[in-house]
């Protein structure tokens, strides 16, 4: 990992014309500031291939071969900050899987702002050529090209562009690559109790560039139901778990009717509720004596893991009452996402808002974002902003516009000229 000096004079790049401050406040519908003309979508392409290029596949606990989790990229991404002249740093979190960061300094006097994302993709099982990537009908296609390599190419670019130009800003700006967020989140849950932090955040997850404040939480468990085991030409002998289960499964089908009646979140909706994983029994002859089910519960801001457990038990306990012979285990929370609802009218949320009408020239969309983030992680107002789509998120044709790469480059440099470079 590299400390070498910011780019010089007379280097590719380099913007020709004069330094200086730059207005951070450009009226909608009118002319932005000259800095934003020159963010160099080949540049964009360029650092999003390399990243493309480097597999930073999660492991999920599987142990992974080199190159195979987040090193590798994390170097990259650390010697590209220390490249623009930013104080870089950082922590390892699991062997071989640090966060970094770099930190543009400002003058001491103002917020300070974080641009995070992650460093790892999901894997590349059935998706040939993955890693080598294709740019074509304006998009670039490969593993992590959408989700979400294209954010931190584009805060590169962004901070180029600052530094290029010498632009002065209060505050600080950091720029945060984590591990691990495809799993357990153990990145964003260190850097939420290590540091370093900030007053405001963007993780620029592929939302389409819809400016997304809050979204639902995860939690899984698992439900194993207990029989006994008798040889299966006898079954009235035993107790049979996977007819216990299936029970289960149908009073969680009802259960997660019931959710969808309850009152919903302004933006995020109604919880959900669904079985993902079932396993049970070992040979056909036997009556099993085992069943277990792994079911995703999707939470509301307010919501929390004891009341989710409490429902659990409540229905389980139900189906004991009335069925004799059920036993039941539960296991759980085996993954916990927190959900996220930053207030509307959060000076990051006007920021990016006023960053992509004044952009884009037009009015922005602010919803849910659909699956879970590192944002509630970090212990502070971080939304969610980014480009690309989640429909390619994970797909085996993952791919980005270049033209959103653009556009988020230009919506997250108005922001930090924006919220640095005046007193909140």
């Amino acid at each position: 990992m590299s400390n070498r000096s910011r780019i010089g004079a007379g280097e590719p790049g380099m913007l020709n014309r004069p330094k200086g401050e730059v207005s951070a406040d450009p009226p909608p519908g009118e002319t932005l500031p000259p800095i934003f003309d020159f963010v160099d979508r080949d540049r964009l392409v360029s650092d999003l291939s390399k990243m493309v290029e480097i597999p930073s596949v999660n492991p999920f606990d599987n142990g992974a071969r080199p190159g195979y989790r987040e090193l590798e990229m994390a170097e990259f991404y650390l010697d590209r900050m220390s490249d623009l002249g930013m104080t870089v740093g950082s922590r390892e979190v699991a062997p071989g899987r640090p966060n970094v960061w770099g930190i543009l300094k400002g003058k001491g006097d103002g917020s300070s702002l974080m641009l995070s994302g992650h460093l790892d993709t999901v894997g590349i099982e059935n998706y040939d050529d993955a890693l080598r990537v294709k740019i074509a009908d304006g998009r670039v296609y490969g593993r992590g090209s959408c989700d979400m390599k294209a954010g931190l190419a584009a805060y590169l670019e962004m901070v180029r562009l600052l530094r290029e130009t010498d632009t002065s800003l209060k505050g600080d700006l950091v720029i945060t690559g984590l591990a691990d967020e495809e799993h357990l989140m153990i990145g964003s849950r260190d850097m939420g109790k290590h540091g370093p932090w900030a007053d405001y955040g963007i993780i620029g997850e592929p939302s389409n560039l819809v400016i997304c404040p809050g979204h639902k939480g995860q939690l899984g468990f698992r439900i194993r139901t207990l029989g006994k085991a008798v040889h299966s030409s006898q079954p009235e002998k035993g107790i049979n778990a996977i007819e216990a289960m299936a029970r289960v499964i149908e009073a969680f089908r009802e259960y997660g009717a019931e959710l969808m009646k309850r009152s919903a979140h302004p933006l995020c909706g109604h919880a959900r509720s669904c079985p993902g994983v079932i396993r049970g029994g070992t040979i056909v002859s036997t009556v099993p004596d085992f069943c277990e089910l792994e079911i995703d519960r999707r939470t509301l801001p307010g919501e929390t893991t004891e009341c989710v457990i409490e429902e659990y038990r409540h229905l389980l306990d139900a189906l004991a009452k009335s069925s004799p012979g059920f036993r039941y285990e539960i296991a759980g929370p085996t993954l916990s996402i927190a959900p996220l609802d930053i207030p509307l009218d959060s000076p990051i949320v006007k920021s990016v808002t006023g960053g992509y009408e004044s952009v884009v020239s037009k009015k922005a969309t602010v919803s849910a974002f659909l699956g879970g983030t590192d944002a509630p992680n970090l212990g502070f107002p971080a939304l969610v902003f980014g480009p690309g789509g989640i429909a390619q998120a994970h797909s085996t044709n993952e791919f980005v516009e270049i033209d959103d790469m653009v556009a988020a480059t230009k919506i997250y440099l108005w922001t930090a000229l924006d919220l640095l470079a005046t007193q909140p």
